[in-house]
């Protein structure tokens, strides 16, 4: 399937979008082969256009605008959402369009004069819950979604063809063009983009059910049309802190190798025994994939080693991205290695102790260098304790 394909909404309403294959970092911070900046325009005796896109993007987005228009003028700019990603080229849309007018939230409003000289005050048009905006036979009826992920947001459902357009939820990392299936990028997106808000997800998800919806047009990524109930399902496990799915995650922190033959060995063990287990090296992976999988999986067993009188530096960025993305309802086993002074499982403890509804399994295992014979019954010990009750 074309990426255009993946991106149709019908004829009145039309991708306008840019795709962008050659990002390889989103916001600076997230590996990712590429992203799409969406962008829609609704045709109708009014035009609206729903948001723009990214500087990257501005060329596409303005050659795909005036293939779309034909010569019309937007009557309309629907803001959604004010980030940079796709509220880069409000100005330059505004000034081409003088008598467009600008619709979105209240805030939006206050946070227009953050990121453009223009006073766009005399053009905006507030609008809060329900508020509804007529462009023919097209109705749009907006539905106030502040903190996913930001507190302008909104999203804004047409009535006539039942078509959600999302702003941020459902929204995926990757390029269209890459035509890959979407639901681990969905996945990766969410947890670190979104994943700290669950019940303000939970909150939109209540309002989206009692809607009639055909179609999901997000910001980033495909549009949804055959697998509607799929999507809201898994956004529903996600925004609900539930596990996705059974097993153990391990991410490990090792500095000359020992833990990490420890952990494997360990994993070997807990697959033999019938467990699912995942390992990660944090040392070569980036975090923001620990954050996805941590989430993903029923227990975790974090192992790392003593450095410097405190905790690797590895392990301690990833339980910092899982404290402040709001990592909760889990179990967790604790694996820590000191040659003389182990502090590794004390400064891990301390993290997991500042996050919500987290079990510790007991015992803790502490390695002195190398696993030895004499350490393989706390491993047998903890792999019971990680089994029990699940």
């Amino acid at each position: 399937m074309s990426y255009k394909e993946r991106v149709r909404v019908s004829d009145d309403i039309v991708f306008i979008g840019a795709d962008d294959p050659e990002l390889e970092i989103f916001e600076s911070q997230y590996p990712t082969e590429g992203i799409s900046y969406n962008s829609y325009v609704i045709l109708d005796e009014k035009t609206a256009v729903m948001d723009t896109v990214d500087e990257r993007g501005t060329e596409q987005f303005f050659a795909n605008l005036d293939e779309a228009l034909k010569g019309r003028k937007p009557d309309y700019l629907v803001v959604q959402h004010m980030e940079p990603d796709h509220a880069a080229n409000i100005g330059k849309l505004a000034g081409m369009y003088p008598d467009m007018k600008l619709v979105g939230t209240a805030q939006t409003g206050k946070m227009l004069p953050l990121y453009f000289d223009e006073d766009l005050s005399g053009r905006f048009l507030a609008v809060k819950e329900n508020d509804t905006l007529s462009l023919g036979k097209h109705t749009l009826r907006f539905i106030m979604a502040p903190m996913v992920h930001w507190p302008e947001v909104m999203v804004t459902y047409e009535e006539t063809e039942k078509v959600l357009f999302s702003a941020d939820a459902f929204g995926t990392f990757g390029a269209l063009e890459n035509n890959e299936e979407w639901i681990a990028d969905a996945s990766h997106y969410y947890f670190n983009i979104v994943g700290k808000y669950g019940a303000q997800v939970q909150a939109l998800l209540k309002k989206a059910s009692a809607l009639d919806i055909s179609v999901i047009a997000p910001l980033h990524g495909p549009v949804h049309k055959d697998d509607i109930s799929f999507v809201v399902g898994k956004y529903d496990t996600w925004s609900s802190y539930e596990p996705d799915r059974k097993g153990i995650f391990m991410p490990y922190a090792s500095i000359h190798g020992n833990t990490k033959k420890a952990v494997l060995k360990f994993a070997e063990e807990l697959e033999a025994a019938g467990e699912t287990v995942v390992t990660m090296d944090l040392t070569e992976e980036d975090v923001s994939e620990a954050v996805e999988q941590a989430f993903l999986y029923d227990r975790m067993i974090i192992a790392a080693c003593t450095y410097d009188g405190e905790l690797f530096p590895p392990m301690t960025d990833l339980l910092h991205h899982l404290k402040i993305k709001n990592f909760q309802k889990r179990k967790i086993g604790i694996i820590e290695n000191g040659s003389w002074a182990p502090v590794a499982a004390k400064k891990m403890r301390e993290f997991l102790d500042s996050m919500k509804d987290i079990t510790v399994a007991e015992p803790v295992v502490t390695l002195r260098g190398v696993r030895k014979a004499s350490d393989d019954e706390s491993f047998r010990a903890l792999a019971q304790a990680m089994r029990a009750d699940m």
